[in-house]
This record gives structure tokens, sequence and C-alpha cells, in this order.
């Protein structure tokens, strides 16, 4: 992709999702990016620092949510579900262990 030569497409089980070169998923870096309680001028060198990846390929993800942003959402919304629903299901089981 010439506009976004550091990021990839790999094809999975959930489809065609956007990945940097010789890194995660661009969904992963952004995660660790977005949000949560690191000062803002952190956030980057946090991110990656917790992904194990330059911050130029932090910027490189950056680069590609910022014209991507309503993918990247989407499939981070996706993780959220299936997170939650693994962890509705975990605590089920649990109820059935005590019994």
């Amino acid at each position: 992709m010439e506009v976004h030569p550091s990021v990839l497409f790999r094809e999975g089980a959930s489809g065609r999702r956007p990945v940097l070169v010789g890194g995660p998923e661009v969904a992963d870096v952004i995660g660790a990016i977005v949000g949560g309680d690191v000062p803002v001028d952190h956030r980057r060198s946090r991110a990656a620092e917790l992904v194990g990846i330059t911050e130029a390929l932090v910027d490189a993800a950056l680069a590609y949510y910022a014209e991507y942003t309503d993918e990247i959402d989407s499939e981070l919304a996706a993780r959220a579900r299936l997170a939650d629903d693994a962890e509705t299901s975990w605590r089920r089981q649990r109820i059935l262990l005590e019994r």
C-alpha cells in the first residue's frame, strides 16, 4: 500500500486485517495507544514498549488509523464483544462449579 508502506494485509478467520510490516495488527497498536490513563505525550512510547515495536511503527499504525478510523474502531469493538462474551461464559462456569 503506497500511502501506508508499513502496512500489509493478512487473511485470517476474521477476514482481511491490516498488519504492520514485521509486527502486530494495526488494531493491536491502536488498542494500546488510544484511551487509558497514560498521558497523551507518553502514549506513543508506551504503546511501542507494550507491543514491542518501534515508535516509527506506532506512527505508521496511527497514520493508517487516521485514514481508516471506522475500520479499526469496528475491529476493536468486535474484540471487546468477544472478550465480554468469554468473561460471561467464564463467570457462568464458575457459578456452576460452586454449586
